[in-house]
């Protein structure tokens, strides 16, 4: 009987000795300790320990537990408890959020994506192009700085920066207080830049009809399978700065079958907002759900 692992003789494996010659009644067993190395062994039919030796282990898995990932000093429990209690007061803003979008006709897009990928540029492009034709309005997150809002303003559009210091993502309540300091235009266009990252905005409704997460050909292909939880909850996804393909080594292709494998509903638009290539599809989807949320709005209440 192996005294750590508790298994019993039978459990036999046919390994090979220095001489290649077959070893009867041998079995290996492989134990994971705290730090992620793996410690091997491996016993006779007479139960004694033949060898033994340590290597790194290939991949530590955290996500296993019912909470998906493991703080320390936290039960599983505990952790599930917090996030459900986090999460339930979130989406109830998010309710009152979009119940507010929904009256005055706002069609709200969440854009999401790893730092660098060119949302505030594409945003700048976007907002030029349309030249006041589509009324709207930008928030901007980033833990420090209003540089992007800076960027916005110069466009002549309204834009105002939540600066969330430690936090990694913009929440509902967030939100709330942006557009209570911003305000709303009736039938207009709301562009939420959250902050950079691939993780945390994915489980925080703000209240928008589509997460659009932004992809630039300078990333992986495996982005999607690396970060699933995001573009399972994304709508959209707009691959940015192809001009740079012919002096890259990325496959779009590859991109976009990983990304509906993970999400098979996702729309894909590929676009440039150095050269504008593209850009005509991302203003018809903009301009095609916009329609839509004033098509849906209860009519302007007439003054008596």
């Amino acid at each position: 009987m192996c005294t750590v692992c508790g298994c019993g003789h039978g459990e036999t494996t046919i390994g090979t000795g220095a001489s290649d010659r077959p070893r009867a009644s041998m079995h290996e067993h492989e134990h994971v300790a705290a730090d992620g190395s793996v410690y091997r062994h491996s016993h006779g039919a007479d139960g004694v320990r033949h060898d033994h030796h340590h290597h790194a282990a290939e991949a530590l898995q955290l996500d296993r537990g019912p909470a998906g990932t493991e703080v320390p000093g936290m039960s599983q429990t505990r952790l599930l408890r917090i996030e459900e209690d986090i999460l339930a007061k979130n989406d109830e803003i998010a309710a009152a959020n979009r119940e507010r979008f929904a009256d005055l006709g706002v069609f709200v897009v969440n854009l999401v994506s790893s730092p660098g990928a060119g949302k505030t540029t594409l945003l700048v492009r976007t907002l030029t192009d349309l030249g006041g034709s589509v009324p709207a309005a930008v928030i901007e997150g980033d833990q420090q700085t209003d540089l992007d809002a800076s960027r916005i303003r110069a466009t002549g559009v309204p834009a105002l920066q939540v600066n969330t210091g430690k936090g990694c993502h913009l929440d509902a309540q967030m939100v709330a207080r942006a557009i209570g300091a911003l305000g709303l235009r009736r039938n207009s266009l709301l562009l939420v830049e959250n902050v950079g990252n691939l993780v945390c905005p994915a489980g925080f409704d703000l209240g928008e009809a589509h997460k659009a997460v932004v992809v630039s050909v300078t990333e992986g292909e495996d982005k999607p399978l690396k970060y699933p939880n995001m573009f399972a909850a994304a709508g959209l996804m707009l691959v940015t700065k192809i001009d740079l393909l012919p002096y890259l080594r990325f496959d779009v292709g590859r991109l976009v079958e990983n990304a509906l494998r993970i999400n098979p509903d996702l729309d894909v638009l590929q676009l440039s907002a150095t050269t504008g290539e593209g850009l005509a599809g991302w203003y018809a989807w903009l301009r095609s759900g916009l329609a839509a949320c004033r098509a849906a709005a209860p009519a302007e209440p007439q003054p008596a």
